[in-house]
C-alpha cells in the first residue's frame, strides 16, 4: 500500500508541475485517503485489536 501512496504522490506532483490542477488534486487525495487508512491500521495492529499471524 505504501507503494501506492508514493505513486500518486509522484502523479500529484507531475501532474501539478504540468499544470493538471484536477489530476493533481485526485491524486493528492486519493493519496491522503490511502495514508488514513495505513495509519488506523497500524494503530490497530500496534493496540493489538488486529492479530498479524
Amino acid at each position: 500500500m505504501i507503494k501506492w501512496i508514493l505513486i500518486l504522490l509522484v502523479v500529484a506532483a507531475v501532474a501539478g508541475l504540468l499544470g493538471f490542477n484536477s489530476v493533481s488534486g485526485a491524486a493528492l487525495t486519493g493519496a491522503k485517503i490511502l495514508v488514513g487508512i495505513v495509519l488506523i491500521l497500524f494503530l490497530l495492529v500496534l493496540f493489538g485489536v488486529i492479530a498479524i499471524a
